[in-house]
């Protein structure tokens, strides 16, 4: 009775907890700026942002734990829509939001926009085709519904491979991003940062499950927006005298432009589709919209965002929590491209044509060997100096930086732009604590998805259905460490693109999941064995492109001839089919899911009666669940 109370008071009071929660942070920011006036070393405030972040995030893990089933799977389904859409775009904007997306306008120019446009997109199918009637289902993960509606554990065990399939790729993105940041602002190696930053991870959700989580990422959320927001709209006042650069860094792309045209630069950053020379090229621009494709439909079908859905206490306000998440995200998606476009005027403007021996210190932090995300490739040495040299051009070695000799990975441009444009040490700080957030916010939310669907949908649902809670949760929070700890070691042991394996997960769980749930939700006459063959194929041809054209690449290519390009990237030989990116793979999952699904239709069972009727309760906002024969009610 009495941590009812609690929670009711803390429900009611979240708008003050909150309001002084944001208060106390730009106060600490303020103090740590302050710190640096008076010359406290770089390294201590790298620490004090590092740690005091994680220790704040691990505070309310700790106050939200529980031992209540309904409040560790779906916080008790007590998230007022405000905070569930806050909670919702810290999920969603993980390390490839914060620290990749920038980092691909900023190489990609116009073509880089279908990250954005994709992802926003993704959240009117949400809003349109799922979370409201996910959410009058009333169960606590996906696989649930997938089993329900598809007859049982062929197609709760198929939503299970690909959750974790999907989960697991993101996941080890997100720690990629905790150790990137971990190891540049602690000056650690970055197999051991990985492991460091987990630390982060475990506690926030091992305790309390989705409740620590949902207002974790409540907190996250703040801090994130903030640490996007302030450099880019300090270097939008710096440029152009207005601090508004989503509206202002128009007049930084005209500069970018006189300034391209200068250094040689062929594809301009606002060139649409376009090849190396410059011309239009249907095959980029085919890329373009298959990306937009794959990041929409997999936005609707990422097990951890749909879940979120789960915590909100009524349907109306899931739906209007999806409107909130999109606002949050805007917010950080409108900002993107301005954050680019002002990082590449820094570099065109005040690091390319200066002498190697003036370059400044960031260079040499962010280039060291165990980070290796900038060089600057001039001396006939300088791969022994900067390990992202090594495989490149030899440069010229006259002693001034080209353009072409200057390499910077994608994955640092949002990182290192507050020294790029000489900003005072604690806003790299901030972007530091910022870029973390976002990584532990979504890590979080897709370590609890595939704990939970381990421990629920396969210990609880098929192997043991009279496990009391106690022993429930116990299993969960150890497949949870379990997970986390190879999740680390995979991310610490081989590295990567923080936006391809992203864009992997996107592609996974578009082509596994999304025909399932769209058509189990609005074709009531689907019948089981369509739904189980429909994530089978979807799941099993995205996985077949990916491995093949990834792993596979010249043994593609003497197979299939000219329709296979070979192109050099992350190390090893890649075949893009028809010209198509292999980050796009689900191009080919997604329609081999519905075929499959209409298909096996034609020749199996129609849904009974029964599970006719359940799907339409649940299209109805008001009233209960129909639940046909054989349903479990929710707890």
């Amino acid at each position: 009775m009495a941590g009812a109370a609690a929670n009711s008071s803390f429900l009611q009071n979240l708008g003050k907890i909150y309001a002084i929660y944001t208060g106390s942070f730009a106060g600490f920011v303020i103090f740590l700026g302050i710190l640096e006036f008076f010359g406290v070393p770089d390294k201590i405030l790298g620490y004090l942002f590092i740690f005091l972040t994680i220790g704040v995030y691990a505070l309310i893990g700790i106050l939200s734990r529980t031992a209540e089933v309904s409040e560790y799977y779906v916080a008790g389904r007590s998230v007022p829509a405000l905070y569930n859409g806050m909670a919702t775009g810290a999920d969603w904007m993980s390390a490839a939001s914060f620290i990749g997306m920038a980092g691909s306008l900023y190489f990609g120019g116009y073509d880089g926009l279908a990250f954005v446009l994709g992802w926003t997109g993704g959240y009117v199918l949400v809003s349109i085709l799922m979370a409201p009637y996910l959410r009058k289902f009333g169960q606590f993960t996906v696989p649930d519904f997938c089993g329900a509606r598809y007859g049982g554990n062929a197609a709760r065990t198929l939503a299970v491979i690909v959750l974790i399939t999907a989960s697991f790729v993101y996941v080890v993105a997100q720690i990629v991003g905790v150790g990137i940041i971990t190891s540049r602002f602690l000056g650690m190696d970055f197999k051991l940062a990985c492991f460091v930053g987990l630390i982060g991870i475990l506690v926030c959700s091992m305790l309390g499950g989705m409740k620590a989580v949902t207002w974790t990422q409540v907190a996250q959320y703040i801090i994130l927006i903030i640490a996007y927001l302030i450099p880019v709209v300090i270097m939008s006042a710096q440029v152009t005298g207005v601090p508004i650069p989503q509206l202002m860094y128009g007049q930084a792309l005209e500069k970018i432009a006189a300034l391209e045209t200068t250094l040689g630069v062929a594809k301009g950053h606002v060139a649409a589709f376009a090849d190396a020379r410059g011309t239009f090229n249907m095959t980029s621009a085919i890329n373009f919209f298959a990306l937009i494709l794959c990041l929409m439909v997999g936005t609707a079908s990422l097990p951890h965002i749909l879940m979120r859905y789960f915590t909100t206490p009524s349907v109306r306000q899931a739906r209007d929590s999806v409107g909130w998440s999109l606002f949050f995200i805007f917010l950080l998606y409108f900002t993107a491209p301005a954050y680019a476009a002002f990082a590449k005027l820094e570099v065109y403007q005040n690091i390319i044509g200066q002498p190697i021996s003036a370059l400044p210190s960031w260079i040499a932090s962010w280039g060291k060997p165990g980070l290796a995300l900038v060089g600057a490739c001039d001396a006939a040495n300088a791969a022994e100096i900067f390990p992202i040299c090594r495989g490149g051009a030899a440069g010229n070695g006259d002693g001034i930086l080209q353009l072409s000799e200057f390499r910077i990975h994608p994955d640092a441009i949002v990182l290192a732009t507050p020294e790029i444009a000489g900003l005072p040490y604690v806003i790299a700080g901030l972007v530091a604590a910022g870029g973390l957030a976002a990584a532990l916010s979504t890590a979080d939310g897709l370590l609890l998805a595939i704990a939970n669907a381990l421990s629920h949908d396969i210990y609880y649902k098929m192997i043991d259905p009279n496990a009391d809670t106690k022993r429930r949760l116990i299993i969960s929070r150890v497949l949870l460490a379990v997970v986390a700890v190879i999740a680390a070691y995979v991310a610490g042991t081989l590295g990567a693109d923080i936006l391809f394996l992203v864009s992997w997960a996107f592609s996974i769980a578009a082509s596994g999941l999304f025909a399932a749930l769209v058509l189990g939700i609005w074709w009531k006459r689907a019948g089981d064995a369509s739904g189980v063959w429909s994530m089978l194929i979807g799941y099993g041809v995205c996985m077949f492109f990916l491995i093949t054209t990834e792993f596979y690449g010249p043994a593609l290519k003497a197979a299939l001839g000219d329709i296979v390009t070979i192109v050099n990237v992350r190390g090893r030989q890649v075949a893009y089919l028809w010209g198509i990116n292999n980050i796009s793979v689900g191009i080919f999952g997604i329609p081999a899911a519905f075929l499959a699904q209409w298909v096996a239709q034609k020749f199996t069972a129609e849904a009974s009666p029964e599970m006719q009727d359940f799907i339409d309760s649940i299209r109805v906002p008001a009233g209960d669940v129909r639940l046909a024969p054989g349903m479990a009610a929710k707890e």
